[in-house]
């Protein structure tokens, strides 16, 4: 797979960054993109230690140019697109009477509406490497909160089951292509994204990012006859966390 790139969003910490990692370990091609660009170079720099090819574009991804821009930018440096990880997220905790609109419009923008741009804008170069390999590959974080809710974390996981939902409609638009689509739903990460939960549940007591980056590892390993349009990670005993 040493021909082959990716494009990573949210890679500057957490689980963006481990499934980097891994992708690079597969022999990818690297673009990581995020919004802050002194911590995503501080990740370029890491990555580039440990061997990869990687290109860092900074930006706010839930608008449109900075997409678009990302993916022009991958383009011109690679001229293919194998492997797309919409990753970036944000999370904010309320109750429905305390719903803050910029925050609300945040979690709609980045949770959701940056994944239809990245799959809008970078749709014909996924559509080449299906017609090359019949493997492209798209993966979206959700969260397992998509599938049973959560309460404070209404927005949040709508956003997350609309990923999911989006997620099946690529799977059964775009799959024929050669093109799949997989959610990952995890529960509780030991990211800083967890941290307003680490006095409930030990960060010893979560998931690790590299759990959840290595399913990308076994995504890229199946045949071309295998579709997986969702995987659930939860933690021993609690279906919802």
């Amino acid at each position: 797979m040493t021909d082959r790139a990716a494009i990573i969003t949210g890679a500057s910490s957490g689980i963006g960054l481990e499934i980097a990692r891994v992708l690079g370990q597969e022999g990818h091609r690297l673009t990581i993109a995020a919004r802050r660009p002194d911590k995503l170079e501080a990740a370029a720099e890491q990555l580039r230690a440990e061997g990869f090819e990687v290109l860092a574009v900074a930006g706010a991804l839930q608008d449109e140019d900075a997409v678009a821009r990302v993916v022009s930018e991958h383009r011109e440096r690679y001229g293919r697109l194998d492997v797309l990880v919409n990753n970036a997220g944000v999370g904010s905790g309320a109750a429905v009477a305390d719903i803050d609109t910029k925050r609300l419009d945040l979690q709609l923008g980045l949770n959701l509406r940056s994944t239809i741009l990245f799959y809008r804008e970078a749709v014909g170069l996924l559509r080449e490497a299906g017609r090359q390999h019949r493997s492209a590959l798209v993966v979206n974080t959700a969260s397992i909160t998509a599938k049973l809710g959560k309460p404070g974390l209404s927005v949040y996981a709508a956003t997350k089951a609309g990923i999911v939902n989006w997620t099946a409609s690529m799977h059964q638009e775009l799959s024929a292509e050669g093109i799949k689509s997989t959610a990952l739903c995890p529960g509780y990460v030991d990211t800083p994204m967890t941290d307003h939960a680490k006095g409930r549940v030990a960060a010893e007591a979560m998931m690790t990012p590299s759990d959840i980056a290595e399913s990308v590892r076994f995504l890229l390993r199946v045949s071309p006859a295998c579709c997986v349009p969702e995987i659930p990670f939860v933690r021993p005993g609690d279906p919802t966390a």
